[in-house]
């Protein structure tokens, strides 16, 4: 079904970048058409009326018409900032993180309402709740379900035996925990130890409701230990690094101390 010339649609913008003298090319995320680049003509103008309506990581409703090369933004109207998020600067790091993730795992113009609700409210929890670290880990958790990526985590990944407490491996090649028996048999370059606890809390992750999993208390050692598998896993998946954990790791060293949200080493 052909889409019609002039359309509307409510977007998040998840990129931009400046264009000639006044435009810029901006990348959306829009719940029934999907990820779309479309250029906004004179925007970066003093007296745009769409200016602050297109600013990164801001929710609105767009006016577009399709175009040879881009299709070409006429009029947005804004339906939410996210302003706390953007309060501070770690908070807006992780929305810009999310929104990354997001542009990497999709494609032009495939449709994903699921995935559209799911970064809409995760940039709403990031800018409600301290615990933006746990609010990141059950992003990327849903988001790896929604893309077809889910991690195997009570069963084996490679002799779908039950898993049992003890010692186990997180495997990215055989997307999941695989035991240690197989491990020992067959190791894999990506493999690497998880503890019993990180194994425990990404379950919660994968199959509790946000609620559910906001309420867990994390420490140092056991928030790096769940942010690493999953990088690694997402890193591995999309066969290139996503460059915002850069500035994250950043942040976190500045700070010299736990992310927001995290318990002090020691809590169980």
């Amino acid at each position: 079904m052909s889409r019609a010339r002039v359309y509307k649609t409510e977007a998040i913008i998840i990129r931009h970048q400046d264009f000639g003298e006044a435009d810029k090319i901006i990348t959306l995320y829009t719940p029934y058409i999907g990820k779309i680049t479309a250029i906004a003509k004179g925007v970066r103008r003093p007296k745009s009326r769409m200016g602050g309506h297109l600013d990164l990581l801001t929710r609105s409703n767009l006016l577009a018409a399709q175009g040879k090369n881009l299709d070409i933004i006429t009029q947005a109207h804004l339906i939410d900032s996210f302003a706390p998020l953007k309060a501070e600067l770690w908070r807006l790091s992780c929305g810009l993180y999310a929104a990354e993730l997001v542009h990497r795992f999709t494609p032009e113009r495939l449709p994903h309402a699921s995935l559209y609700n799911l970064f809409t409210v995760t940039l709403e929890r990031l800018g409600k709740y301290d615990k933006g670290e746990l609010v990141l880990r059950f992003f990327e958790m849903r988001l790896l379900d929604l893309m077809g990526y889910r991690p195997e985590l009570r069963k084996c990944s490679s002799c779908s035996g039950v898993i049992q407490p003890g010692p186990n491996y997180f495997s990215s090649a055989a997307g999941g925990v695989v035991c240690e028996e197989c491990h020992s048999a067959r190791p894999l370059p990506n493999d690497r130890a998880v503890s019993v606890n990180a194994v425990k809390v990404l379950r919660v992750l994968q199959g509790e409701s946000f609620e559910t999993a906001v309420c867990l208390k994390l420490g140092r050692e056991l928030a790096s230990e769940l942010d690493y598998v999953l990088r690694s896993f997402i890193t591995y998946i999309l066969e290139q690094e996503i460059r915002s954990t850069g500035w994250l790791d950043t942040l976190r060293r500045l700070e010299n101390t736990v992310s927001p949200g995290l318990s002090p080493p020691g809590t169980p």
